[in-house]
């Protein structure tokens, strides 16, 4: 074998690992690229990469909840916005569930053509599990993500499905007592 065939087999070879080292999405969106420098340098937690549909607005959305979340005391969620490809741009807005408190601007703009890094600031009044949802339109088409925030160690439990019993045809039935409106 010659030296030039070495060369080729070797950098065919490298190309297979890099290709196989960046993460491809099943919506065929590649992974945003990260720098590990940096995120080594602040030890910051990685970015969760939010849950695509195809027929989406087309942003990837990634978050971090920064800390820990306690009862009574504010938590940032660090919010990155990638693919804004409309020379319009896009817009962001985000809402809270019931016992989580919004202390930041609920309305973003977001530029075509560049990365957009945003913190909301979120305060809980109670232990359990509420969610920070984010609304992104972009050319009339919108994407949600609903981001978990944990305050406690409460986990979230389901209540009681009622009773189990059978048809007459075997099926499965859950018996539950109706509530009477007051």
């Amino acid at each position: 074998m010659n030296l030039r065939s070495s060369s080729t087999i070797a950098a065919a070879a490298c190309l297979t690992l890099a290709a196989a080292s960046a993460p491809v999405f099943a919506d065929g969106v590649p992974a945003p690229r990260t720098a590990k420098h940096a995120a080594s340098s602040r030890n910051a937690a990685p970015m969760t990469v939010a849950a695509r549909k195809p027929n989406d607005s087309g942003v990837v959305i990634q978050f971090r909840v920064e800390g820990t979340p306690q009862v009574g005391r504010p938590v940032s969620v660090v919010l990155q916005f990638d693919g804004v490809s409309d020379p319009a741009g896009a817009t962001a807005r985000l809402t809270t569930d019931a016992g989580l408190t919004l202390t930041t601007s609920s309305s973003l703009a977001l530029p075509a053509g560049q990365r957009t890094t945003a913190t909301a600031t979120v305060t809980s009044d109670r232990e359990g599990l509420a969610y920070l949802n984010v609304f992104v339109t972009q050319n009339g088409a919108m994407s949600i993500v609903a981001i978990p925030v944990q305050t406690g160690s409460a986990a979230p439990a389901m209540k009681a499905a009622g009773e189990m019993k059978s048809s007459a045809e075997g099926e499965k039935i859950i018996s539950l007592p109706a509530k009477e409106p007051k």
